[in-house]
Order: structure tokens, then C-alpha cells, then sequence
């Protein structure tokens, strides 16, 4: 049956109104991308260096840090962070990001271990329960995690 070309109804151009608006959301929602970046955290990964682990063993298992410091001893920092677009031609939004600390003391062995990322708005170390006090770190993770701190703090 051919397709007619002539006069339009209301009920046409709504139907085909419906039919590009539908097209359209099913193509801009098919563009929605998370993307990861970073350091990728797995936990058994960080079961295979627990406290009294070699700095080489560390860098063996975890690989190499995103970046390092020296505070009382050497600190391996892994940070990775996970954002979200919801259409391809827009800014994309972090919606998760994360600091894994690999603290060594002077023997360079594994002192402790961290998961820095933010708990209601706040810096929190994941495995240690905890905030970090003021100080050189607490400066650091702060630049890390800028923009995504709430301004209570």
C-alpha cells in the first residue's frame, strides 16, 4: 500500500511527533557512558599485601603508584575515579572516586593500609573507619578529592 503525501491530520503529526521524540530519547539514552579511570581497587588484590608486605611485593601485586609521598616514611598513593555522562556531548560528573594508601615504614614494609573516598560528603577511609586528621595527608587527599567536598568541613 503506498504511502500518501497529501493532507495531514492532528492525529498524524501528533503520532509522528511521538514516534521522533521516542526515536530520539532511545538514541541520546543509548549514548549514557560510565567510565572508569585510574587505578581499578580489587580486594583481592589488596588481601595479597597485608601489613608487613615488602614495598617490591607491593608494587609487584598493586603496580605502579598513581603518585607518591614522603610522610614519616613513603606512602603509595592509587587513585581511580568513576564519572558518568548521560548523553556523549555533555561534561561528564564524577560519581565516584577513590585514594588507596600504601603507608611503609623506614624498612620499607607495609605499615597499614588505606581506602580514602568520600561518606556523606565527607573524606573517610573505607577500611580504617575513620576521617583523616589535619595535617600534610589531610591536605593532599582535600586536593584529591576537590569539588567533590562538601563545604561543612
Amino acid at each position: 500500500m503506498p504511502i500518501s503525501l497529501g493532507k495531514t491530520t492532528a492525529a498524524g503529526r501528533a503520532a509522528a511527533a511521538t514516534l521522533a521524540f521516542g526515536l530520539a530519547s532511545v538514541t541520546l539514552s543509548g549514548c549514557a557512558e560510565t567510565q572508569q579511570k585510574g587505578y581499578v581497587l580489587s580486594e583481592s588484590s589488596l588481601q595479597q599485601v597485608p601489613v608487613g608486605s615488602s614495598q617490591e611485593q607491593v608494587l609487584v601485586v598493586l603496580g605502579t603508584p598513581s603518585t607518591t609521598a614522603t610522610l614519616k616514611g613513603e606512602v603509595y598513593y592509587y587513585i581511580s575515579q568513576t564519572t558518568k555522562r548521560p548523553v556523549a556531548f555533555m561534561n561528564p560528573t564524577i560519581t565516584d572516586q577513590r585514594v588507596v594508601a600504601v603507608y611503609f615504614d623506614q624498612n620499607r614494609r607495609v605499615q597499614r593500609i588505606a581506602n580514602f573516598g568520600l561518606k556523606d560528603g565527607r573524606l573517610f577511609d573505607f577500611i580504617g573507619e575513620v576521617t583523616p586528621t589535619a595535617g600534610q595527608e589531610r591536605n593532599f587527599l582535600e586536593h584529591v578529592f576537590k569539588g567533590l567536598l562538601s563545604n561543612e568541613e
